[in-house]
């Protein structure tokens, strides 16, 4: 490129930038997200990779208040220049904001999934490994809502694992191991029983705890197929731990394979 068109080119930067900024404070989310991604493009004309992808990710904040599935373009063409200069962890953090788009606005929870996986597999490529684990947590929350209980329970088991041997982690661990065991027992009951004396082994402080005690009397209801004994377990439980929503709907879903169940906790 000739000097003088360097310049021009340099120029028209700027003035992107400046009408993006001019654009986000009236609020007009989609013109400064265009002015934004037309800067990019320039700065790539430029070689200037790095301010490339920063004016790709400005345009993703933008356009994520007026036209989601643009933020995702403009984010996603952020991460192609970040991974090709071999900037894993901050393509890792991009991804996790592509995901959050799917989650919150768009709904498509598959995609979610994906975006988080591939953040989780970055974080561990540069051995953060507490960020690696707390987008696998988000899989794992997400596989079990869809039933897809055999990855669900083999993250929540990697991440239980990884976590007992932690002195500041591991008080997470049992509920890791918790998690993985309710998801085998919606599968089958005495997988569920294994994997309990399995997780007991690995992790003594498990076999203490309140949710190691609950699991054993929802698999002495689930045996003597006794609704009433299984409803009042839970609910002893939520008295002094309340249950959020993904365990109340996996306990609901055990509840579901005991006979003559009314489908609820009550």
């Amino acid at each position: 490129m000739l000097m003088g068109s360097h310049h021009k080119v340099e120029d028209a930067c700027e003035m992107y930038a400046r009408a993006a900024n001019m654009f986000k404070m009236v609020k007009n989310w989609t013109a400064a997200g265009n002015a934004f991604c037309q800067g990019a493009r320039l700065h790539m004309q430029l070689q200037n990779k790095l301010d490339s992808a920063t004016s790709f990710v400005d345009a993703g904040n933008a356009y994520k208040k007026a036209d989601p599935q643009e933020a995702i373009n403009c984010i996603n063409a952020a991460i192609d220049i970040y991974t090709d200069m071999g900037r894993f962890t901050i393509a890792a953090k991009h991804h996790i904001t592509i995901a959050e788009v799917y989650e919150s606005e768009l709904v498509d929870i598959e995609k979610a999934i994906a975006h988080y996986e591939q953040a989780a597999d970055y974080y561990k490529g540069e051995e953060s490994n507490s960020s690696a684990n707390k987008c696998l947590l988000k899989v794992g929350h997400y596989s079990a809502q869809l039933e897809q209980y055999p990855k669900a329970i083999e993250i929540y088991e990697q991440v239980a694992t990884n976590t007992m041997d932690n002195p500041l982690l591991k008080y997470n661990a049992k509920e890791y191991f918790f998690k993985a065991s309710l998801c085998h027992f919606i599968v089958d009951e005495l997988n569920a029983k294994l994997a309990i004396e399995k997780y007991e082994e690995m992790f003594p402080a498990f076999a203490d705890s309140r949710e190691c005690k609950l699991l054993k009397k929802l698999l002495d209801a689930h045996e003597e197929q006794n609704c009433e004994a299984f409803t009042e377990a839970v609910k002893e439980f939520d008295s002094i731990s309340r249950l959020d929503q993904w365990l109340t709907t996996m306990l609901l879903r055990i509840k579901k394979t005991i006979q003559g169940d009314a489908g609820d906790l009550k």
